[in-house]
């Protein structure tokens, strides 16, 4: 039964790594127009924003690759995009609680609620997906 699940779980994984990191990217082009660095209080405006972009974008990427190509590394890539996209959903969700006017127009409003959204199918396809590792019951652990 976890092998068909798995099977069928890999290509829906890629979908939507890919689909996730496509809206948490463009999330990313919303906040510079929002000067989001000012939410937060960020020295550096806009220019310092690109720059942390190019390695979170990068890794993103990266994250994708190690997933198609079946590594191990996507898996806590897929992972880590899971908890991105629910940390920024969350910070902004306080924000806007808190009365920020900030990312309050319907697509920045839609891209949050799709990143909440698929960051909860992602991280229920990864639970089922990702094989539990276990012991057989005769093999002893020794203490050193």
């Amino acid at each position: 039964m976890l092998i068909k699940e798995t099977v069928v779980a890999k290509p829906m994984l890629s979908w939507l790594y890919l689909v996730n990191a496509t809206i948490l990217i463009t999330h990313q082009i919303d906040a510079a127009y929002w000067h989001e660095w000012n939410l937060f209080g960020m020295p550096g405006g806009i220019q310092l924003n690109l720059l942390l972009n190019i390695p979170l974008v990068m890794l993103i990427l990266f994250g994708q690759r190690c997933l198609t190509q079946g590594r191990t590394a996507g898996i806590v890539f897929s992972w880590l995009l899971v908890a991105g996209g629910v940390i920024a959903v969350s910070i902004h969700s306080y924000f806007l609680l808190h009365g920020d006017e900030s990312f309050r127009l319907p697509v920045s409003l839609g891209l949050l609620a799709a990143t909440f959204f698929l960051s909860l199918a992602q991280a229920i396809v990864l639970f089922y997906a990702t094989p539990v590792i276990k012991m057989p019951p005769n093999v002893a652990v020794e203490a050193d």
